[in-house]
């Protein structure tokens, strides 16, 4: 494939809190903020706490889910006094971060989150780019204008995600994995403004292509059923016809009947009243041409 170019990444936002109880990314940015990090190499960055009120409050979001309110309808559509927080704070983020879609907006965002799921690490991507790290990635096929994530309001952008590790609970083992793919991060950003040409190849990403309920009361909606001991901490491994997927609270096995897909964030604490109990993907591969410095 013929070389691709691209601008210096020269602003980066490290962005943690976006969801207020997942804890890598708050102490991985209050961190970076104590050390007063603002340039490393080539590279200025801004670390920043996105939703305080959350953070304190040790809570997913205080009144709506900030890292689905970054669409462009939701960030043009005018603000009230009974505007949701977050809708105000994302707003403000895309004035700080954005405009989005503009050649003001930060060259790139990278929002820290972490997960209940045995995921892992991995990269979460809702726009087509090219990712930076080979570890898994998960990319969800939607246009910029339609991205509801804190990221997308950069020119480029994606998000770490880590787990498991439970709400409100910091691991050291979960925080190093994270802070280490922050700092490579980083040194991929200073080597592509140093002018490395980093060759193209395939890779392998999960796109997303339906998300799965609880067996659930048709009259209360109340749950029926939990996640099957043989899928729990499963994430990523194939699912086939036949395999048992929930258990019922008197004890029946409920089997998966579908197209053999791979099931991710299973039985993730946040997704319940989503109700989504788990996603399922398909396992793809993209072809990446080689990337370079664009030349003045």
């Amino acid at each position: 494939m013929d070389l691709v170019s691209y601008p210096a990444f020269s602003r980066v936002a490290i962005t943690g809190g976006t969801h207020g109880n997942e804890l890598s990314g708050v102490y991985i940015v209050r961190e970076m903020q104590r050390q007063n990090v603002a340039q490393v190499g080539s590279v200025s960055i801004s670390p920043i706490l996105v939703n305080l009120p959350a953070i304190d409050a040790c809570r997913r979001y205080i009144e709506k889910d900030l890292n689905r309110c970054f669409t462009d309808a939701l960030l043009s559509t005018p603000l009230t006094d009974s505007s949701p927080y977050e809708l105000r704070r994302a707003h403000e983020l895309n004035s700080q971060l954005g405009p989005k879609g503009s050649p003001q907006a930060m060259d790139l965002v990278c929002d820290l989150h972490n997960t209940t799921s045995n995921m892992g690490l991995y990269t979460l991507e809702t726009h087509k780019q090219y990712a930076l790290c080979p570890i898994r990635v998960i990319y969800v096929d939607t246009s910029k204008s339609e991205s509801y994530s804190v990221d997308s309001v950069a020119k480029h952008g994606f998000a770490i995600e880590v787990g498991p590790q439970p709400h409100g609970v910091l691991r050291a083992d979960i925080y190093n994995m994270m802070k280490e793919a922050v700092d490579h991060t980083v040194d991929w950003l200073n080597k592509f403004n140093a002018g490395t040409i980093f060759e193209g190849g395939n890779l392998e990403v999960f796109v997303k292509e339906k998300s799965v309920d609880y067996p659930r009361n048709p009259e209360t909606s109340e749950l029926t059923a939990a996640i099957h001991p043989q899928l729990q901490d499963n994430d990523f491994k194939l699912l086939q016809r036949g395999d048992p997927i929930f258990m019922s609270f008197t004890g029946e096995t409920v089997n998966y009947e579908g197209e053999e897909l791979y099931p991710f964030f299973i039985n993730e604490c946040a997704y319940y009243e989503k109700k989504i109990a788990f996603h399922l993907a398909k396992k793809k591969m993209l072809t990446i041409p080689p990337i370079s410095l664009k030349k003045d």
